[in-house]
Order: structure tokens, then C-alpha cells, then sequence
């Protein structure tokens, strides 16, 4: 599943190509894509809504919180100047499998693409497709909703800050996190503690700073979970100055190109082969129904509690 380097690779693909353009016209080639894994039976009338209610507006600038993206934008018939805010948005979110890929009206379809978007560009038409082989994606348009300085959809305004938010709170979500009396790992892909972080960069980001992945951390001291939130803020850094990290042609760029910090990784898919800083041989065990990889030199297993 993309992650937050991916999806703001993602973002950032997007910006160049969306900002400013003019949708003028939206096809559904399969309804599911308007829906959520939790939401599968989509009523007829949903297609014919979604197209009318991008027909014609004009897209700003995409935004992203954790691993949600969207896109704000401008109604035809609003008299309001475009200094002021947008009350709506265009939601996108990946899944496990979806793709956001930017072509030409030409261009032959995948038969994967779920929908496609016609964008009105200075120097032409493009299309803005969305591509989901398993279907666990989701393409809609959502109200904003204010939440501090900024406004997200309201439909992922649970969703709590990630570590490369300019408005985070590492202390605050430090103490949250030391409240917790779950494995740590668990606590850290808790969308509603911190967003952004899923399996890769957890495993990392604990590896990194040397805590097993099932520390309970109510009985951690606050400077050890202080690092692990900070070097999963790193090796996120990291990841997105590569482009992410891309295991299999599920998860490319908006040009179609991969992601190459998969070189970089240190335990994460090393099962049975050298942990990337000791030499060790990297385990695998389940936390909180996910794969989960650490080395056991450098990430010693907590404690026992004393009776």
C-alpha cells in the first residue's frame, strides 16, 4: 500500500499537471472506484452525480494529510474571487493498488483504469486516470472542513497530522503514543495518532532507532518514543527524495516512473538475509495482524515487567 512518500511523490506529480486546469468531462468505467472497501454496492444514480458535480470546475493546487490526497477546487457558478477558499474538493485515495497516471486523450486505456478525468490545459487536453487493480481505491468529491490552519475533506478530518506536516506536534503525539498499552508498532499506524506511517516505514523507523516492534510503550521512557517518531520523519525524508518505494508495478508516479528506496531499506522485506546495519538475520513476526521485520541484535525485545 503507498505510503506517505508515495503519495506525496504522488502530489507533487499531480501539482504540475492539475493546478489550474478545467475539468470537462468525467467517466466512471467502473462504479466501485466511488466507493470504499467498507462500501461496495454503489446505486446507479452515483455515476451520473460524480460527473455533474466535477463538470466544469476548476482544480487548485493538490494537498495531502498522512496518506489522503485531494484536490481543492472552484465551481463554474461561483461569484466569488479566487482569493477566497474553496468549500470543496476532489478526493483521491490510493488503497493498496491505485494509480493516478497523466496521458493523453490518445493514449490506449489500461485495463485497470476505473475512471478518467478530462483536464483543459493551456497547450491542450490531458486526461487524469485513475488505475486500481484491486479496487480498494476511491475517487469522490468531498465538503472541507476547517481543522486548525487548514482545511481537509470531512470525511478525513480524523485523520491526525504526520511528521512532515509544517504544524505537527512531536511532543504532543509523543505523550498520546505513551498512553498507549499496545505494541508500538500498532500504535504508530494508528492513522488517528500520527498519519502516513503503514508497514515499510515503521519497521524501519523502529529499526533505526533501535525498538522492537511489540514495546509496549506506556513502559518506554518519552526520549525513545520521541526517537522513534523522529527517525520515522527521516527515513520518510528519505524514501521521498527517492520517489518512494516501489516493491511491483502496483505503485508508479503520475508519469508512470518507479520508485527506487527499496535499495535503501534495512529490514523491511529482508526476511532470512543480512539486517542492513549488523549482519544479523532479519525475523519476521506478526504485530497487529501485519508482516513485521526487525533485526534481534539491534532491536532487543522489551523488558519483562518485574512481579
Amino acid at each position: 500500500m503507498p505510503e506517505l512518500p508515495e503519495v506525496e511523490s504522488v502530489r507533487r506529480g499531480l501539482e504540475d499537471w492539475v493546478t489550474g486546469t478545467r475539468v470537462t468531462a468525467a467517466r466512471v468505467l467502473d462504479p466501485r472506484i466511488l466507493g470504499t472497501t467498507s462500501q461496495r454496492r454503489i446505486p446507479p444514480e452515483a455515476v451520473g452525480a460524480f460527473a455533474e458535480a466535477v463538470a466544469g470546475i476548476s482544480l487548485r493546487a493538490p494537498e495531502r494529510r498522512g496518506k489522503f490526497l485531494w484536490v481543492p477546487f472552484d465551481r463554474p457558478d461561483r461569484s466569488e474571487t479566487r482569493s477566497q477558499l474553496p468549500s470543496s474538493a476532489l478526493t483521491l485515495h490510493l488503497g493498496m493498488s491505485g494509480q493516478l497516471r497523466v496521458h493523453a486523450p490518445q493514449d490506449e486505456l489500461h485495463r485497470h483504469t476505473r475512471a478518467v478525468l478530462t483536464l483543459e490545459r493551456a497547450e491542450g487536453l490531458r486526461e487524469l486516470r485513475f488505475l486500481d487493480q484491486r479496487i480498494f481505491g476511491h475517487i469522490g468529491v468531498d465538503d472541507l472542513v476547517q481543522d486548525g490552519p487548514d482545511a481537509v475533506p470531512r470525511g478525513s478530518s480524523h485523520i491526525a497530522r504526520d511528521p512532515l506536516d509544517v504544524h505537527w506536534d512531536a511532543e504532543a503525539t509523543a505523550r498520546v503514543v505513551q498512553r498507549s498499552g499496545s505494541a508500538l508498532k500498532s500504535v504508530l499506524m494508528n492513522q488517528a495518532v500520527v498519519s502516513g506511517i503503514g508497514n515499510i516505514y515503521a519497521d524501519e523507523a523502529l529499526h533505526r532507532a533501535r525498538v522492537h516492534p511489540q514495546s509496549i510503550p506506556s513502559r518506554m521512557r518519552i526520549s525513545r518514543i520521541r526517537r522513534v517518531l523522529e527517525e520515522s520523519r527521516i527515513v520518510m525524508l528519505e524514501a521521498l527524495a527517492q520517489g518512494g518505494t516501489s516493491f511491483d508495478e502496483l505503485y508508479v508516479h503520475v508519469n508512470g516512473e518507479s520508485g527506487y528506496f527499496e535499495r535503501s531499506l534495512r529490514v523491511y522485506g529482508r526476511v532470512g538475509r543480512p539486517c542492513g546495519d549488523c549482519g544479523e538475520t532479519v525475523r519476521r513476526i506478526v504485530v497487529g495482524a501485519r508482516g513485521t521485520h526487525f533485526c534481534p541484535r539491534c532491536q532487543p525485545a522489551q523488558r519483562p515487567r518485574r512481579p
